[in-house]
């Protein structure tokens, strides 16, 4: 007769891995947010969630929507959320691990990057060249703003630049408020869109220590801790290729222009 141990709790661990973008596939709110709720279900009232991140940034729209629906859960439940940085967790992959209550990095993980980037193309020489003429009816002083088949206009550009400073403005105000007492630089050298490893991370108060996701499991669930790991489920390969192919070529378009963190 074989007798039962009482085994642990698994800890939860919810993956959030990619690029921040609206469209299927990339990381966002519509497919992060069944998953924040499974989580925190897992995690149990007053509980720990370790949020496993792995991000470059991207929208800064979705950064905000998926920080906000975590702290919400974390908040109303009682959990303690912990972030967990693996290569990277820069720009907006920085603002999601801001919603924990501590993150932690290797000391050669990619770390900041508190800024914001926008840009485009402009080939209205390459038609003249060319010998096309563009022709563009609007209604609406700045409905063409950006269009890029006309040239450049002063106001388009100071346009651009307040709407940047803008979400730059809404990330260093989070960034503030998520690690009030614990950052130990000035903050021109913080919130210049440089990025660095986990190691001066620590030294400057972007983070709290270093680690890794297994170490961190263990020092919350002890020794026989185990992971429960919350991710999206996934198609096979040939069934997502035809798709995959057609997003990437809309995320190369929409990049061209779009703010991203």
């Amino acid at each position: 007769m074989r007798l039962l141990f009482w085994r642990p709790r698994p800890i939860p661990v919810l993956e959030l891995h990619g690029m921040l973008a609206a469209r299927p596939g990339a990381l966002n709110i519509g497919a992060v947010g069944p998953l924040i709720e499974r989580a925190m279900a897992a995690a149990g009232k007053d509980g720990v969630l370790l949020l496993d991140i792995q991000s470059p940034g991207g929208s800064p729209v979705q950064s905000d929507l998926i920080a906000a629906r975590l702290r919400r859960r974390a908040e109303a439940k009682g959990v303690r959320l912990i972030a967990v940085i693996g290569e990277v967790g820069a720009s907006g992959g920085y603002w999601l691990a801001c919603a924990a209550d501590e993150i932690v990095a290797n000391a050669m993980s990619v770390v900041g990057s508190i800024g914001v980037i926008g840009g485009g193309f402009g080939v209205p020489a390459v038609l003249a060249r060319l010998g096309v003429e563009r022709r563009l009816y609007t209604a609406g002083t700045n409905k063409a703003r950006l269009d890029p088949f006309s040239p450049e206009r002063p106001e388009d550009v100071a346009f651009v630049r307040a709407l940047l400073d803008d979400l730059h403005a809404r990330f260093k105000d989070w960034v503030r408020t998520r690690r009030a007492g614990k950052l130990r630089a000035e903050e021109a050298a913080l919130f210049d869109g440089g990025w660095m490893l986990g190691a001066r991370a620590a030294e400057l108060g972007l983070i709290d220590r270093l680690g890794d996701l297994d170490s961190v499991l263990h020092e919350v669930g002890g020794a026989k801790a185990r992971a429960r790991v919350i991710r999206p489920r996934r198609r096979g390969l040939l069934a997502r290729l035809p798709r995959m192919l057609a997003q990437e070529a809309v995320a190369a378009i929409e990049a061209a222009a779009a703010p991203r963190l």
